[in-house]
């Protein structure tokens, strides 16, 4: 089950850090954030629309963190957050041609717990290790732009998402998905992380599929 108890999930979570936000201008950094919120905005309703999906069979939430933000999958859809993970990073493309002083941004994917609660005006939030550790793998020193940094237990459960959803493994083989060897790595925390990068040739957004949500994967 995706769900340990009511408001303890595990899912894909999905991570995306601009690259030196703390170096920009107040206005720089005002133009990028309003500007990537409104675009992914514009690019997640267009991927809800193509599927004929809510909002709420794709995404659990999204918390800000100041400089990206996070992206909590459905459980329902865990396996596909790499993927979303490779669509954010095509649309990235078209920012940076946009504002010269854009650098790109980082993507980390990771498969772990989250806990949903009521935040002081009564909004649904989420904390938990799920969070904190997919920030660690934004740490992964030889991280390469235009690639998205994957846990190796959000890499597990794309292979399980492709071979059952098989028209989404042909779609990744016609872009040419690619992926590096697992690495290992040390946080600054001295914990011990376990992901590869993953990247397309042919970059593009890819939707998510329909899913008959009476059935978990």
């Amino acid at each position: 089950m995706a769900a340990k108890s009511k408001n303890v999930w595990s899912t894909d979570i999905v991570l995306v850090d601009i690259i030196n936000f703390s170096k920009l201008t107040s206005n720089q950094q005002f133009e990028i954030i309003d500007y990537i919120t409104k675009s992914y905005s514009k690019m997640i309703e267009k991927m809800l629309t193509s599927s004929n999906m809510t909002l709420s069979r794709l995404v659990l939430g999204f918390i800000s963190t100041g400089d990206g933000f996070y992206c909590i999958l459905n459980p329902k859809l865990k396996g596909y957050g790499a993927i979303l993970g490779l669509s954010f990073n095509h649309f990235s493309e078209h920012i940076s041609k946009k504002y010269p002083y854009f650098e790109g941004i980082k993507i980390a994917v990771h498969t772990g717990e989250v806990h949903e609660f009521r935040d002081i005006l009564g909004n649904k939030n989420y904390i938990g290790d799920g969070l904190n550790d997919c920030a660690r793998y934004l740490e992964f020193k030889n991280y390469t732009i235009s690639t998205v940094m994957v846990s190796e237990s959000a890499y597990e459960n794309l292979i399980k998402f492709i071979n059952i959803y098989k028209d989404f493994h042909a779609l990744l083989l016609q872009r040419e998905f690619k992926h590096s060897a697992m690495h290992s790595f040390h946080d600054k925390h001295g914990g011990e992380k376990k992901g590869c990068l993953i990247w397309l040739r042919e970059t593009g957004i890819i939707n998510p599929p329909n899913l008959k949500f009476n059935s978990m994967i």
